[in-house]
């Protein structure tokens, strides 16, 4: 075993060491809520939810309708958290060589030609995948390596990502003309489905009070990619309880059809699959941290189950003619637990 692996595991055994690492983490992630509410107002829930899952590890996928700032608060939490960001604009003609990069033939001044591999605006720590539902299934594709495997392969070469790296995607809403539905394999890459409703009346004065004077608010950094990488650690160390173990396993099985959960089946036409009690176990600890706490509820879990589950489940056609929506039965299954 070497030091650093000793060093962790001794970490992990001794309490008052990591109280003093989760105090030390809970500073740093008040300073970057405070450092992205002065820029993003009225947005309490989505900006919870979006750190959650960077603090998980995680990609997040933003939903709402144009004009709701996804882009500015992605802009935002690259800046606080000193991430190298870069930005892609998903559109109809996008060609998976535009995220991914390309290989181009040089020849050098012996005349000798070669191969050389340019890297496209996936290798960054923070990818901005903006209205990634305007491109084609073929371009979408090209995220999923990366979004799980953290390298891309490009002419039978592998090309690993930058540590860490993220996806925020924004979407529109599929019954928006000109959009691509997202491939469910791809949608069960993304930690959590976050989504952005219009602000409260109090929220939009202030946007406007603020944002069209002469000066706007600038972001600053408050964190850096080591550091968002050790509280990331944090958070896999963090201990989990017997009970909340227990919910997510049974809120995840009952939200699956064929396991004996007749509203289930008659309600849903596939269910998450074990990925999700991954996401709900990481993202529970990262919310408790967030929160103060050195250890994860049940309260989480049902907090975090509507934008952990939605992107991973489907209904059936009688439930839709019902009138009924994932949110509400996973707010049913949520309230049994």
């Amino acid at each position: 075993m070497s030091i650093i692996a000793r060093e962790d595991a001794a970490a992990e055994q001794d309490p008052k060491r990591m109280v003093a690492e989760a105090e030390k983490a809970l500073e740093d992630i008040a300073r970057a809520r405070d450092g992205v509410g002065r820029i993003i107002f009225g947005q309490e829930a989505v900006v919870e939810r979006t750190l959650v899952a960077l603090l998980a590890g995680g990609h997040a996928l933003l939903v709402g309708v144009p004009g709701l700032a996804k882009t500015k608060l992605v802009e935002t939490l690259g800046v606080v958290l000193g991430l190298d960001s870069r930005r892609i604009q998903f559109t109809p003609d996008l060609m998976p060589s535009d995220i991914l990069g390309s290989e181009v033939m040089e020849q050098d001044d012996n005349g000798k030609r070669g191969f050389r591999f340019l890297p496209g605006p996936i290798f960054s720590q923070l990818l901005m995948a903006d209205e990634i539902n305007r491109a084609s299934p073929r371009t979408q594709s090209a995220l999923l390596q990366s979004m799980q495997e953290y390298h891309v392969t490009v002419a039978g070469h592998r090309h690993d990502l930058p540590k860490p790296f993220h996806v925020l995607a924004t979407q529109n809403p599929l019954e928006q003309e000109g959009t691509y539905p997202l491939p469910e394999a791809q949608l069960d890459r993304f930690l959590m489905q976050v989504d952005i409703l219009y602000p409260e009346l109090e929220a939009e004065r202030r946007i406007l009070l603020e944002t069209t004077g002469t000066e706007d608010a600038k972001a600053e950094n408050v964190l850096t990619p080591e550091r968002l990488m050790e509280i990331q650690a944090l958070v896999r160390r963090m201990p989990v309880p017997e009970s909340v173990v227990e919910a997510i396993l049974a809120l995840v099985r009952s939200a699956r059809p064929g396991l004996g959960h007749p509203e289930t089946d008659r309600h849903v036409a596939w269910g998450p699959g074990p990925r999700a009690s991954q996401a709900l176990t990481l993202c529970a600890r990262a919310r408790a941290l967030y929160d103060g706490r050195l250890a994860p509820s049940v309260d989480d879990v049902r907090a975090l189950a509507e934008p952990v589950l939605q992107h991973r489940m489907a209904l059936t056609f009688a439930a839709r003619a019902e009138g009924m929506s994932v949110r509400d039965v996973i707010a049913r299954l949520a309230q049994a637990i």
